[in-house]
C-alpha cells in the first residue's frame, strides 16, 4: 500500500517518468511476490486436502491449478 501511495505522489509530483516506470516495476514485482507466497499457500493446504479427498474433488482441484497458472503466469 505504501508503495502504491509513494507512486501515487511521483505522478502527483510530476516527477522524471523513467523513474516512476522504475517504481512501478519495483510494484509489480512485490504483487509478484505476493502472489508467489499466496500459491505455495493453496498449493499446500487447499489444493494438498482437495486432492487426497475424492477423485472429483481432486479433478476440479486439477482444473482450478491449471486455471491459475494460465491467468497468473505470464
Amino acid at each position: 500500500e505504501g508503495q502504491i501511495r509513494g507512486l501515487q505522489k511521483m505522478v502527483d509530483d510530476d516527477r522524471y517518468c523513467a523513474d516512476i516506470m522504475v517504481q512501478i516495476s519495483s510494484v509489480h514485482e512485490a504483487l509478484r511476490a505476493v502472489g508467489r507466497e499466496l500459491m505455495r499457500n493453496h498449493l499446500r493446504h487447499c489444493a494438498a486436502t482437495a486432492i487426497r479427498s475424492t477423485d472429483q474433488d481432486a479433478e476440479l482441484m486439477y482444473d482450478e491449478l491449471v486455471d491459475l497458472m494460465f491467468k497468473h503466469v505470464r
